[in-house]
């Protein structure tokens, strides 16, 4: 059973329990298990991936021209593949002594219409999707593309089938 911690509650992983912790060697098994959740501009996370995905869908409704979101290694990759499929304008990281933000550009067409239709995640923290090579799924026909994090880096659906590698199925971009 895992056990995440919100202040003195402990929850397990379905969500149906919810106790107080009292007992100390309870307490440090929630303690060492706490990590699990990340805390983002003061609200905690569970899926960083899946945040960054909501953050630049929801500016891109709002029609913001850019949108910062807290920087990671998979982040910066996943902005790198929306910048060379052309679903952004371009992205930039700003240290600031933590962990560091990426400001990332987003890209509209005439009449303010925004490129990226839609982001899906796919691969959850609860429901891990792989694929293989041969049975990697198409986006909208071939219209879109899905992003796969594979054992030679985060890359296209077309870049993961001329590669032959098959991996794990993050998100799907159209």
């Amino acid at each position: 059973m895992h056990i995440f911690v919100s202040t003195a509650f402990a929850v397990s992983a379905s969500g149906s329990l919810l106790t107080q912790v009292r007992s100390p060697e309870l307490r440090k098994q929630v303690g060492n298990q706490s990590n699990c959740i990340k805390e983002v501009d003061g609200m905690q996370t569970t899926d960083s991936i899946a945040d960054m995905l909501t953050r630049i869908r929801n500016a891109s409704s709002a029609k913001h021209d850019s949108v910062k979101i807290p920087a990671s290694n998979m982040k910066k990759a996943i902005a790198q593949i929306l910048v060379d499929e052309g679903y952004i304008k371009g992205f930039k990281v700003e240290d600031d002594g933590k962990q560091g933000m990426i400001e990332i550009a987003l890209k509209y067409g005439q009449n303010k219409t925004a490129a990226i239709t839609g982001l899906r995640r796919v691969s959850k923290p609860g429901l891990r999707i792989y694929s293989g090579c041969e049975d990697m799924p198409k986006v909208m026909k071939g219209l879109g593309i899905a992003i796969v994090s594979t054992s030679k880096g985060v890359m296209t659906d077309k870049d993961a089938r001329k590669a032959n590698v098959g991996g794990e199925v993050l998100a799907f971009v159209w």
